[in-house]
């Protein structure tokens, strides 16, 4: 029998946390225009609307200037959507790009984004309904927070404090680590030296929720799918039919977890 609270929360950030679909947006659309020198640097009406329901395909930051690359070749939404781990990478192929200097470009992008207008970018970020006032209960409890992200780690941390949470360095795991999500939630059990049916993680992506099921070790790990954040029907009723993974709304995130 699970326990009605976690002694270690583990929160992805971007789908779980924040919607930061604007952000992602204009700054895969600026390095888009570096990187292709688009004859016309205003998007097409349609794309950013396009790019946010597509949102869920994208794992990693490289992958979003690739994304509306696909779209401005005409590359349909289905097949982008059923596709994707095969069509993004024959489009660095195509240009003789590689993943590592787009993702570096992009976060160059927004590095100077943040020097020169930080109170512009910040406000392009919208945190979900209730979450910040959870994390806030969960701080103040004895349940250990960790964020276990693909984002940069200073990023996740000025937009934590701009609402008034200060995580401390060490319980932030971004994209700098370099490690896969599930070797984290194993450190992090090894360090606490916890029982893992006390360990909870909830992400919106389902194959980062399969990826940990994979690991014996973890197999006492409960998982939740957010299913307010980056995900699609299929995905949410993929989680549905899987004895191991909760799907979890924003509705019941926000109360106590004994309703979860």
């Amino acid at each position: 029998m699970t326990a009605s609270s976690p002694t270690i929360l583990a929160l992805d950030f971007d789908g779980v946390i924040c919607d930061g679909l604007i952000e992602y947006f204009e700054v895969a659309w600026r390095t888009y225009c570096e990187i292709w020198s688009p004859t016309n640097d205003t998007p097409p009406d349609d794309l950013a609307l396009r790019f946010y329901r597509l949102r869920p395909v994208i794992e990693t930051g490289w992958e979003m200037p690739v994304l509306i690359k696909a779209l401005i070749k005409g590359i349909p939404d289905d097949k982008i959507l059923q596709q994707w781990i095969a069509i993004a990478p024959q489009l660095l192929l195509d240009d003789r790009l590689q993943a590592r200097e787009i993702g570096a470009k992009l976060d160059n992008l927004r590095d100077e984004w943040i020097t020169t207008d930080l109170d512009g970018w910040l406000s392009l970020h919208r945190f979900y309904p209730g979450v910040v006032e959870k994390i806030k209960l969960t701080l103040a409890s004895a349940v250990k927070l960790y964020i276990v992200t693909t984002k940069e780690g200073r990023f996740v941390q000025q937009l934590l404090q701009q609402e008034g949470v200060n995580l401390p360095p060490a319980a932030i795991f971004g994209k700098e680590v370099k490690r896969p999500k599930y070797e984290i939630l194993r450190e992090l059990i090894q360090v606490a030296d916890e029982k893992t049916d006390n360990v909870w993680f909830v992400e919106d992506r389902i194959k980062t929720l399969q990826l940990v099921q994979q690991q014996t070790d973890l197999e006492n790990v409960k998982l939740f799918l957010a299913d307010w954040g980056y995900n699609t029907q299929t995905e949410r009723e993929a989680a549905q039919n899987d004895s191991r993974i909760q799907l979890l709304s924003l509705s019941q995130f926000a109360k106590d977890f004994s309703v979860w």
